[in-house]
């Protein structure tokens, strides 16, 4: 039987690669968004073109209540949730002194409290049924930090917070936690980057190039196998050499 997995905010570049490896690799598929429903039925038609019966399902993963009603209703779709991407995120920059107490806290809500309130849902499940994946997706600047980003750095670091906590409470259990610690990637995004600043951003990575979708998107695949079973609590940079710990 097909497993199920779950990628939050899966309709950006990243999120949309991880969707169809792990469609590829045999997956059952769902995402959430927020906003407008007509991009979210364009996404479901492109995947579907492409040979993907992908759902997506309207949720603001920094509410509770959304959380509980988004994984109900995927569950009641495609089955129990066996893989836990927690994708979603956000960015509001700002040196520390102009930082906003609303800035702090849009980035910490949805960039950390959505890891617990969609994990929330499917842990205890996962555990009973003796198999999980949740994959934290975090950032090379929770790792070393970045001047203006004091609260996405913040909340990128608590990501592996969570994963080493978690991952022993579900190491007995099947259930692996683990996260993934991206450089720059050349999503849609990225490359909308002036040329100038994004060859100074390749400049500083000793590979020389921006990482490729398919490339974080190879290493949730892994993560959500079967062969990954023995790693848990880890955190996986994929950074071109940018930063190494």
């Amino acid at each position: 039987m097909a497993r199920v997995a779950l990628v939050t905010g899966g309709m950006g570049g990243l999120g949309t690669a991880m969707c169809k490896a792990l469609a590829a690799s045999g997956h059952k598929v769902a995402t959430t968004y927020i906003g407008d429903d007509a991009p979210a039925h364009e996404w479901v038609a492109k995947m579907k073109a492409d040979g993907i019966d992908a759902v997506a399902v309207k949720c603001d993963v920094t509410s509770w209540d959304d959380a509980v009603k988004a994984v109900a209703e995927i569950t009641e779709k495609l089955g129990h949730i066996d893989v836990l991407v927690n994708n979603a995120g956000i960015t509001r920059d700002a040196m520390f002194k102009k930082m906003t107490i609303d800035q702090w806290h849009a980035v910490i809500s949805t960039n950390l409290n959505s890891a617990f309130n969609m994990t929330k849902q499917v842990f205890d499940g996962m555990n009973e049924r003796g198999f999980g994946r949740v994959i934290n997706i975090s950032s090379i600047n929770g790792q070393k930090g970045q001047m203006g980003q004091a609260n996405y750095s913040a909340a990128k670091a608590g990501i592996h917070g969570l994963t080493m906590a978690l991952a022993q409470e579900g190491a007995r259990k099947g259930v692996t936690v683990n996260t993934i610690a991206p450089g720059y990637i050349g999503t849609d995004m990225v490359m909308a980057i002036a040329e100038e600043v994004r060859n100074k951003i390749i400049a500083g990575v000793p590979m020389q190039r921006l990482g490729k979708p398919e490339e974080i998107a190879g290493l949730v695949n892994y993560l959500a196998s079967d062969i990954s079973g023995f790693m848990t609590g880890a955190e996986l940079a994929i950074n071109g050499g940018q930063h190494m710990m």
